[in-house]
């Protein structure tokens, strides 16, 4: 006779949870002539064999394998500068820095023949530099020997570097993502089901993959540790926010436009309901102690340089530390660490450059097509970016602070980058991947699928990349640009492929007016692709269609700002006092 079962077997936890009644985010739509569940948009009607068979332990590595495809695939394509002399582009500037960082002492990292491509990103980024090139030559010396391998156009050389875009995106991004997604469905009661829906329309977005693996940069893993912090935060951990945001702003300074956000809501939190002088102190300490470790590996360096007898006092002291009001003592012990602080810093920050350095879809190129902005005083410029940018991003930033709620950051750090790429100093068209991604975040949240919120999330994605088209066109990345655009909007169901998402029928749908927006900015690409394709400018205006993107662009990124900073508006009065019985309703 058997024994009887001491344990009950573990259930396998499934994609699915619940019956597809609870299903209330936008996946499925009413057939209304059949009174059935049908799947709301070619996503959901592609992954639904899997549905409620698979298990997530399964799904997931499916999806990043299929999603990795893409990315290889666009790599197979032309890169920034290829066969373009003299300065052949970004690719030469990541594979130079790797260079530098491999051969020559710390001390000249930030110093070395900056007229080609002079390193101006933080620490970070130079210590991924230096493994990187350290891996590199152990393949091939050649890839990175100095002075001898510039403008190289190895075709081994593209391959190891498009890997390695590949490696820190799945060692970074995907990973914090997936995290992220586990922590915020849950918060916004979302099912698994249909957080893995929104996982692959957040990998998909064409824009990042287009920049990072077809352009080439390493973006994501900037994006990365943002997601990191954010994630850390909606966990209730904000000492490892503080961390993982350092880390985003010690890889790539754009991150900047998410830290007035991610600043405000630290803080309220040490203040609302109730100050709370001892979280304030740890905050603060672990954000100082985190900058120290960034900055530690490189001023040991210089250290070391120091100690080896590396000629440093007469290194040219950067602009910034002339306009410091002190008589620094060049023969001091210390004065050739400040000159090294002093110098990245100033190549972080280069305001010598201009308002803006290309056509960009901002408010100031916009601006400036019809008014010219060079006339005035760098000065000026300066002190008019700061006054605008802070007047939009003000707003966010305080809702953030005053209600500081997990659910409104994703929001919160979406309108208020948007604010930063629409009126801040030096924006280029690559910037505007960091509204994107917490904008596009907003799909794995409370009724992100439905039409209401990933119409506006697909208008944004589909005029971001599109506003990127001369850069990626000068790069060979037609084909593409166009392939991958167009799968996104139909796996969303959007224009210009698909109009599922602007139907009456469909539930909680858009309004008249922002179906009318929606659909009059997509007729614009479509009309400006065919004008650009077939119609030259005229020779008295070579950029014209080029300056056309980027003002439609400006218009379209006001408006998606707008709607960014409405929605939370909205949601934060939500979960104002006396208002849970609305929250609870509206969930």
């Amino acid at each position: 006779m058997a024994s009887p079962q001491t344990h009950k077997p573990r259930r396998r936890k499934k994609i699915e949870e619940g019956s597809l009644a609870h299903v209330t985010h936008g996946t499925l739509d009413l057939d209304q002539a059949t009174h059935t569940r049908k799947p709301a948009f070619p996503l959901v009607a592609f992954l639904w064999p899997a549905k409620g068979t698979v298990s997530q332990w399964v799904m997931v590595p499916l999806v990043l394998m299929a999603v990795g495809l893409f990315r290889w695939s666009t790599g197979l394509w032309g890169y920034s500068g290829y066969q373009s002399p003299p300065m052949h582009g970004d690719l030469e500037a990541q594979r130079h820095w790797m260079e530098i960082t491999k051969h020559l002492p710390v001390s000249q990292w930030y110093f070395h023949d900056l007229q080609w491509w002079g390193l101006d990103y933080p620490p970070l980024t130079a210590y991924h530099s230096w493994l990187l090139g350290v891996i590199g030559s152990a393949i091939n010396r050649d890839w990175f020997a100095l002075h001898k391998s510039r403008g190289l156009d190895d075709p081994n050389l593209k391959i190891y570097m498009r890997a390695t875009v590949f490696v820190s995106e799945y060692l970074i991004f995907i990973p914090a993502l997936i995290v992220f997604l586990r922590r915020y469905t849950r918060l916004e009661h979302v099912n698994v089901w249909e957080g893995t829906i929104a996982l692959v329309a957040i990998l998909m977005q064409p824009a990042t993959i287009l920049i990072d693996h077809g352009h080439f940069q390493y973006n994501t893993v900037m994006l990365g540790f943002s997601v990191a912090s954010m994630s850390s935060i909606i966990a209730g951990r904000p000492l490892w926010g503080c961390v993982f945001f350092v880390a985003a702003l010690g890889f790539k300074q754009m991150a900047l436009f998410y830290a007035p956000a991610v600043f405000a809501y630290l803080l309220g939190i040490c203040i609302f309901p109730r100050l709370d002088i001892v979280r304030l102190f740890k905050i603060a300490s672990v954000t100082v102690i985190a900058f120290a470790v960034l900055y530690a590996p490189f001023l040991l360096g210089v250290l070391y340089d120091m100690y080896r007898g590396e000629p440093m006092h007469d290194l040219p002291a950067p602009p910034l530390l002339e306009a410091l009001p002190i008589n620094w003592n060049p023969k001091a012990w210390f004065y050739p660490i400040i000159v090294q602080l002093a110098q990245s810093v100033h190549r972080i920050f280069p305001f010598a450059r201009g308002l803006f350095e290309d056509k960009v879809a901002n408010i100031w190129c916009t601006v400036h097509t019809f008014h010219k902005l060079n006339r005035y005083p760098t000065q000026l410029l300066q002190r008019a970016a700061l006054v605008a940018t802070s007047a939009a991003i003000s707003v966010p930033c305080l809702i953030l602070f005053l209600r500081p709620r997990k659910e409104l950051l994703p929001l919160g750090l979406a309108a208020t980058s948007w604010g930063f790429f629409l009126c801040s100093y030096q924006v280029h068209e690559k910037n505007v991947l960091l509204p994107l991604l917490p904008m596009t975040l907003l799909l794995s949240g409370q009724g992100g699928l439905l039409p209401s919120t990933r119409a506006w999330v697909g208008l944004a994605n589909m005029l971001g990349v599109w506003t990127m088209f001369p850069l990626l066109q000068r790069d060979q990345l037609r084909v593409p640009y166009f392939t991958l655009s167009l799968l996104w909007a139909y796996l969303l169901g959007l224009p210009p492929v698909s109009l599922s998402a602007y139907h009456d029928a469909s539930r909680n749908g858009l309004s008249l007016l922002s179906k009318f927006l929606h659909l009059n900015v997509y007729l614009v690409m479509v009309v400006w692709h065919i004008a650009e394709a077939f119609y030259p400018p005229p020779a008295d205006k070579p950029d014209l269609w080029t300056v056309t993107n980027a003002m439609i662009g400006a218009g379209g990124f006001g408006i998606c700002y707008l709607w960014c900073l409405w929605r939370l508006i909205v949601r934060r009065s939500l979960y104002g006092p006396g208002q849970e019985a609305v929250k609870n309703k509206v969930q």
